[in-house]
């Protein structure tokens, strides 16, 4: 679906019909040249991703479509709401040209969404879907994220899904796309195993579901738990370490998301089942993609980047784009995160899984 979109903004550049970045099109007139200044705000550093992939990815990116004159001012909020909007207010103050967010907590950010509205700048909700008059959203489609999980869970166990005591290890109640996880993952699982545990982990911190998990295992009884749904790899990697201080012999099937690069030596190890890849690049670049068109005015490409439609609780048809995800194991490494050059054998194939690694044909 990105792909198509791509390729139709691709054809209509092609055609004349979009003007090349930094310049008008016949249809619009630019509200601005080269020189803009883009807000991004991310929600948290537990997650090493913002800073490895996310960030550099939109910077390099708005410097390559405005031919090194456009810049990327960047905050992290380190999981605090409050901090968010003190660094959104910072933005606004400071007249940046578009915001990227990627709100902590969706609901506490509408007001600053509604002050930068105010003031003329355009709003374009990153990874997570805020709440407020965004101009426009981008993140991978979160349900089928949640439905990838527990089909994978549910073919994972095997003849151990019928009645199997599950526990679910949710995000946080202050991201939108948590809730949307859950839900997809309740559409596989539900009817099929026996969810005797779910928690919703406060700021998807890994020490918060490291405690839910023991807690779980003392009341479920760690020889009765067939499989753990985790919303993503931090937690993932606190589950197994839960059930190991537990003294599990062998690892019960535990879901994650976000391909990190401790989740995808787990799973090369045996430890963790599975993960969900999302191409940062891809929703990076094109979120890049999408601000520039907005405060350049190139309505046209704006609108081929944003063909899907969704709504919040605030906001109904937001123009969004909805990038597709693709369930991790051992047999397709080498086609997701290797060859989208998220990281190298090297980095993956440390002395500790050489073993591992060549087992799975990672050399």
């Amino acid at each position: 679906m990105a792909l198509a979109v791509s390729t139709a903004a691709a054809s209509l550049a092609a055609c004349g019909v979009i003007g090349g970045a930094g310049g008008g099109s016949s249809s619009a007139t630019p509200k601005k040249g080269d020189d803009i200044t883009v807000g991004l705000l991310l929600p948290e550093k537990e997650n090493p991703r913002y800073d490895k992939f996310d960030y550099p990815i939109i910077r390099d990116q708005v410097a390559s479509l405005t031919h090194n004159k456009g810049k990327v001012v960047y905050a992290n909020a380190d999981a605090q709401p409050a901090k968010q909007n003190e660094q959104l207010d910072q933005m606004i103050a400071d007249k940046v040209d578009v915001l990227l967010v990627d709100a902590v907590d969706a609901k506490a950010i509408a007001p600053g969404v509604q002050k930068a509205k105010d003031a003329g700048i355009p709003v374009i909700a990153y990874d997570r879907l805020a709440q407020g008059p965004i101009d426009a959203y981008i993140s991978f489609d979160n349900e089928l994220v949640g439905q990838v999980q527990g089909r994978e869970l549910i073919e994972a166990l095997g003849t151990r899904a019928d009645g199997g005591k599950i526990v679910m290890m949710n995000g946080s109640i202050t991201d939108p796309n948590a809730a949307q996880f859950k839900e997809g993952a309740l559409s596989e699982l539900q009817g099929k195993v026996n969810i005797v545990k779910s928690y919703d982990t406060k700021d998807w911190k890994p020490e918060n579901a490291k405690a839910n998990m023991t807690e779980a295992i003392r009341s479920v009884g760690l020889g009765n738990i067939a499989g753990v749904y985790s919303a993503n790899d931090g937690m993932a990697g606190a589950v197994i370490e839960a059930l190991k201080a537990a003294g599990v012999t062998k690892v019960p099937p535990v879901t994650g998301q976000d391909a990190s690069l401790d989740a995808v030596q787990r799973v090369i190890a045996g430890e963790q089942y599975m993960s969900v890849y999302k191409s940062y690049p891809q929703e990076a670049n094109n979120a890049a993609e999408m601000a520039v068109a907005k405060v350049q005015g190139r309505s046209i490409e704006f609108d081929a980047l944003t063909r899907d439609k969704v709504d919040s609780p605030t906001e109904k048809k937001i123009p969004s784009m909805l990038v597709p995800v693709v369930s991790l194991k051992k047999d397709n490494i080498k086609d997701t995160v290797l060859e989208d050059g998220i990281y190298t054998v090297e980095e993956i194939c440390t002395p500790r899984y050489k073993a591992a690694c060549a087992a799975v044909g990672l050399k």
